[in-house]
């Protein structure tokens, strides 16, 4: 059945090619074909369902988010919650107007200040960011060689003066604990991972597991698990997540890549990718294939 579905959805998402753009102010995305399509659903019982492209690595960019909010809570769940709120912003994720209006407290872990902070903490926490997620998605991915692309991290440094405000900007208001040099070059870095649909979706399945891994191990509790797919819910797909919710009617985080990871709690973890984005920074294609899953199989988290 589940096989059936997908070539369902991926005949769905070809329908939807040609519309949107991939995301050319980063000069590395700017290359990528923007007609792929690929999807991974990794099961709770284990097995693995794909469609299309979905062993072709690209760059996960802001879906990492998602893997540095849980390796933070998972250590000190209640303190990143002093310095990042938990609202949808209602404004782009790069807003520097909201965040010096509201006094260097990000509106949400999933915006790019949010995300600054919550790097911020997990490099002070750990002494290395980077080793922190790189174990965390090598190990749940099964992939030993994943890692990020220097060619895109340092594309993305090079273009990065917005992001980089942003972090001066949180470091005015004592809301960086580390340099921001450190925060912005480990940023960057958890932004160029290379992963595929397949990789992040078994990453991802403590998400739909009650924060337990494939393996058993607990990596967060019930409650953690819970409060991560809410904030995905409310704030996960940029200024858009209202209309995400409404088409798709699941947790989900996208990154500018061109993917989107989404959750259904006590069934599965999908990631889903076309590079074309739409006008909010989403998959267009990724969202119509979402769309039509949720709707063919009725699961969803309404």
């Amino acid at each position: 059945m589940m096989d059936e579905v997908l070539r369902d959805v991926h005949d769905v998402a070809t329908g939807s090619m040609g519309q949107g753009s991939v995301a050319d102010y980063i000069p590395s995305l700017a290359e990528v074909d923007p007609r792929q399509f690929g999807m991974a659903v990794a099961m709770n019982d284990g097995s693995v369902h794909v469609v299309g492209d979905s062993d072709v690595p690209f760059s996960v960019q802001s879906i990492s988010k998602v893997f540095s909010l849980a390796l933070v809570m998972a250590q000190d769940n209640e303190r990143i919650w002093t310095r990042v709120s938990r609202e949808p912003s209602g404004n782009p994720f790069n807003s520097l107007l909201q965040l010096d209006q509201e006094a260097g407290k990000p509106r949400n872990p999933f915006i790019n200040a949010g995300a600054l902070v919550v790097t911020d903490q997990l490099h002070a926490q750990t002494g290395s960011a980077t080793s922190a997620m790189r174990e965390l998605i090598r190990s749940g991915s099964g992939n030993p060689d994943i890692d990020g692309d220097p060619t895109v991290a340092q594309s993305e440094r090079t273009h990065g003066n917005r992001i980089a405000a942003m972090a001066h900007l949180l470091a005015s208001y004592d809301n960086l604990e580390c340099p921001v040099e450190t925060v912005l070059d480990e940023y960057f870095w958890q932004c160029s991972l290379s992963m595929t649909c397949r990789e992040i979706a078994l990453s991802a399945s403590f998400l739909s597991r009650n924060g337990v891994h494939a393996d058993g191990s607990r990596m967060l509790t019930a409650s953690e698990t819970k409060r991560i797919n809410a904030i995905m819910l409310t704030c996960g797909t940029y200024d858009a997540a209202g209309e995400f919710a409404y088409r798709v009617g699941l947790p989900g985080k996208s990154g500018v890549g061109g993917g989107i990871l989404a959750v259904i709690p006590g069934r599965c973890t999908i990631c889903v990718w076309s590079p074309a984005l739409g006008a909010s920074g989403n998959s267009v294609a990724g969202v119509a294939a979402l769309d039509r899953f949720t709707t063919m199989t009725g699961w969803s988290v309404f």
